[in-house]
């Protein structure tokens, strides 16, 4: 912690003193630049960089006595967790999870038995504490070894609630989780939470077809005509916008009430449905009726946007590990052949329009 003494981070109040030394504290109330941070981090701007030092920090004021709460380095839910615990005095022990949540890490093992043993010793936390409690957060279950745990430290592991806003209460009521606590929920909310990332992560796809478009467009034009190609070119780009946006927005959003409990098959219904839109009105985007760009509209927008809703496979409590593996391994190739062909017919389609 000695490094956190001589460069103390904004989110340090200041540091507490403790049987080991100083430990930083932090607060439940969050700064502007916090707010700022999530904000960035769901943009995916230094998304792979947001995180805290893994260790030990005081939140309030906590004596010997008080609760230890396992979580994760990735800043974002370490923000998550101080802020729903308002008037509480603990202790936070963070695990270095390379700056990756709770679920994730449990299941890449990083939020795992080995590491929480070495910051256990690290921290040297049975000197701070006078009881052998740790409370964990449930969804880091996978990758933990309670008795392993117990066995080489002493400490019980004690599985808190699944979301940080209830763990407030699952201490008041002395470490009793309700069976909502227990419940793990991805509503609305939470999914509308996780679209502008993955929206963000197909700005450079987007921005390659746009270019690619604006190319064909420029095919067998003068040069005074150039303007009408820029326009003819936004025109064009309509139906992959409408199928970026529906895998990474609406599918994930009406998750629950699209048809088919695979992600490839919920992005493929969905794309079919707009891909057969965008075909019986080409001249609106643009595009002149032809059968081949007709087919090859209907084989290249469905692809992407199923290829868009498969990435949320594992990002959902709708799908196990094993069966994000089968998902991918079964709907990959077909969306990638599916996606290739219509990219081919589109480019042959567009050298028979600019022939003739």
């Amino acid at each position: 912690m000695r490094l956190l003494s001589e460069h103390k981070p904004y989110w340090v109040t200041d540091l507490a003193d403790t049987a080991i030394g100083k430990v930083p504290r932090v607060g439940s109330l969050l700064e502007a630049a916090d707010r700022l941070g999530t904000l960035k981090v769901r943009l995916d701007i230094g998304r792979n960089s947001y995180s805290v030092p893994a260790g030990l920090y005081a939140l309030g004021q906590p004596d010997e006595k008080a609760h230890v709460l396992v979580t994760a380095n990735y800043k974002l839910t370490f923000d998550t967790l101080r802020q729903a615990l308002p008037g509480v005095n603990c202790w936070l022990l963070v695990l270095n999870t390379k700056g990756v949540n709770v679920w994730c890490a449990a299941g890449k093992g990083t939020f795992g038995t080995e590491e929480l043993l070495y910051r256990l010793k690290f921290t040297r936390l049975d000197q701070v504490v006078s009881h052998r409690a740790l409370i964990l957060p449930q969804l880091g279950a996978p990758g933990i070894s309670a008795h392993e745990v117990a066995k080489q430290t002493g400490f019980k592991v004690i599985y808190g609630p699944v979301r940080a806003t209830d763990v407030k209460a699952f201490l008041a009521s002395g470490l009793k989780a309700t069976k909502e606590m227990r419940r793990v929920r991805f509503d609305f909310v939470d999914r509308a939470a996780v679209t502008p990332i993955e929206l963000v992560h197909t700005f450079r796809p987007q921005g390659l077809i746009l270019a690619t478009l604006f190319v064909l467009n420029l095919l067998g034009r003068q040069p005074q005509l150039w303007s009408a190609a820029f326009t003819n070119t936004m025109l064009n780009f309509l139906p992959f916008l409408g199928a970026f946006t529906i895998g990474c927005v609406l599918v994930p959003l009406l998750l629950p009430w699209i048809p088919f409990r695979s992600f490839v098959l919920k992005g493929l219904s969905t794309g079919l449905i707009w891909a057969a839109y965008v075909v019986m009105n080409l001249p609106l985007f643009g595009m002149a009726p032809s059968p081949v760009t007709a087919v090859a509209l209907m084989l290249l927008l469905p692809a992407i946007s199923a290829f868009l809703a498969l990435n949320f496979t594992g990002s959902t409590t709708y799908t196990s590990f094993s069966g994000v593996k089968k998902e991918v391994r079964l709907g990959l190739k077909p969306i990638l052949f599916s996606g290739a062909l219509g990219i081919i017919l589109m480019l042959v389609g567009k050298a028979i329009q600019v022939m003739t």
